[in-house]
């Protein structure tokens, strides 16, 4: 991510977008030419189990894995054949979490708890193939649908509620912490300001009212974000395009089970971090959330879990909401929706008088 999506925390407005990590040395129009080269490799390493691959490229990839369909078999005669999907190369980040939250033992594979997980089930995985470092993974193929084919308000709710399972899991498998580097946020804000005299931002005298009092408090609102507590793994790229659902009864998934795919940006952070991140995405746009507030519904879903959601998370939610309202103007060259820059302005109006306290 660059700076600015780090400061905005929204990744460029493009619901349906997937973040891509760059592998050195390979370009994103070589992966597919990639796969094909290695995949009798890892075949061969797959000791028989995995099934001819059939590389694609999709038109949602920008970037980072070739991706294949294939199979896998269990090694006991006549056993069971699942349909899988074959990724190569992989960052280490995804490549890490997708390894620890979803390995299972092939026999497990139907087991509740196995069916249960919030990512994918993992069949095989390594860190290099070919003589090349080139991690790779072959996890389940998920027979369901993104939930961004039916952007409903059940669909939000089982998407929070997989950040709620996700976030339990993650925080079971690794301690949490430390966070990445906060960016600058006030050299960014007073980037903002000096953009609008560039003449592209609508209602430019009252965008200069509000980032003239956000500049005010700005050095009080970085030391409450740094004072947050780093209390949750975050999944970093929460959306619905980014959650599928794992199928019907026959796949032994549970009623309103969905996945997170696309763990490339984990990161520790405050809880309500991803919940933030999936709210941004529709300011200007809040119908399109059918009367679901990402916050409080993550909140009522880690209470479900058992999860301790700490004090105050509604001042830590305002504090980054301010923030990354008034870094908005930085995004005209990469976020052009005015309904979402005019969105982000009323934010930046309504929340930054409660913060007066601080």
């Amino acid at each position: 991510m660059g700076w600015i999506e780090e400061a905005s925390g929204f990744s460029t407005g493009t619901e349906d977008g997937v973040a891509a990590e760059s592998i050195e040395g390979h370009h994103a129009a070589d992966q597919h030419t990639l796969g094909e080269s290695l995949g009798p490799v890892l075949r061969q390493m797959c000791e028989g189990r995995l099934g001819p691959i059939e590389w694609f490229r999709s038109v949602w990839q920008r970037g980072g894995a070739a991706t294949g369909l294939s199979t896998w078999t269990d090694s006991r005669i006549d056993g069971p054949t699942r349909p899988v999907m074959v990724k190569i190369p992989v960052g280490p980040v995804e490549h890490g979490w997708t390894v620890q939250l979803g390995g299972v033992e092939f026999d497990q594979f139907d087991a509740p708890e196995s069916c249960a997980r919030p990512t994918p089930r993992v069949f095989a995985s390594g860190e290099s193939v070919g003589g090349y470092d080139l991690a790779w993974l072959v996890i389940e193929r998920l027979p369901g649908k993104p939930l961004n084919t039916r952007p409903d308000g059940e669909a939000f709710e089982r998407l929070l509620r997989s950040a709620a399972r996700f976030q339990r899991e993650a925080a079971s498998a690794r301690p949490v912490g430390p966070a990445p580097a906060a960016p600058d946020w006030e050299k960014h804000v007073a980037k903002a300001r000096e953009h609008l005299r560039d003449g592209v931002v609508a209602e430019p005298q009252r965008w200069n009212e509000a980032l003239k009092r956000v500049q005010k408090v700005v050095g009080r609102l970085v030391e409450r974000w740094a004072e947050r507590p780093i209390n949750a793994w975050c999944h970093g790229d929460l959306h619905l395009g980014n959650a599928m659902e794992r199928g019907g009864p026959e796949s032994g998934a549970s009623a309103g089970s969905c996945v997170l795919i696309d763990l490339a940006l984990v990161h520790a952070g405050h809880w309500a971090e991803d919940a933030l991140y999936l709210e941004r995405q529709y300011w200007g746009h809040e119908q399109a959330l059918c009367g679901v507030k990402p916050v409080s519904t993550l909140a009522r879903a880690r209470r479900e879990l058992g999860l301790d959601n700490g004090e105050d998370h509604a001042t830590v939610a305002n504090v980054r909401r301010v923030l990354a309202a008034a870094c908005v103007p930085l995004l005209l060259d990469r976020e052009g929706n005015a309904r979402y820059v005019h969105g982000a302005l009323e934010v930046l109006e309504r929340v930054l008088p409660q913060l007066a306290r601080l």
